[in-house]
């Protein structure tokens, strides 16, 4: 099994970026942690971080069905959409055109935050999502759409 960790726009920029609302752990370090559930998990793991809406639909589309039958790139997505999340109808119909699970995730717990972080366009394409539990969201949305997956594939 191969998931495609995505990170959206402004967060390369974590463990500088407002650490009282994302904390200090930097995006190397997520991913370096991220790798080392996936061994655990025994899958692979792939995380990328675009600033460009255009990048994060070129990536999405990796998990697309294949010409000829060829497999998947990618079998599963964890997404940070980042403010995207709010925005982009273009990151909600290319999640839900790949047909693969996607859990959304977010550092934050946006529910609790301005008004505008409410409305998630994702969201409703998203098997799941995870928010509030800082760096650890990723780790939950990994194991969580690993465990559907294989739930999935089981019956």
């Amino acid at each position: 099994m191969r998931v495609l960790v995505l990170h959206g726009p402004n967060l390369g920029l974590l463990g500088l970026r407002e650490p009282s609302i994302y904390g200090t752990e930097g995006l190397a370090e997520i991913d370096g942690r991220l790798t080392a559930l996936a061994a655990e998990l025994g899958i692979e793991v792939e995380c990328r971080q675009s600033n460009h809406e255009g990048v994060l639909l070129d990536w999405i589309a990796e998990a697309a069905p294949q010409p000829n039958g060829a497999p998947r790139r990618f079998d599963a997505l964890v997404i940070n959409p980042g403010a995207y999340t709010h925005t982009s109808i273009a990151l909600r119909d290319a999640v839900s055109a790949v047909g693969v699970p996607a859990v959304e995730v977010h550092l934050s717990n946006v529910q609790a935050r301005e008004k505008f972080r409410r409305r998630s366009w994702l969201a409703p394409v998203c098997v799941g999502t995870v928010a509030g539990f800082g760096p650890d969201s990723y780790a939950l949305g990994l194991r969580a759409v690993v465990g559907y997956e294989r739930a999935r594939a089981a019956k």
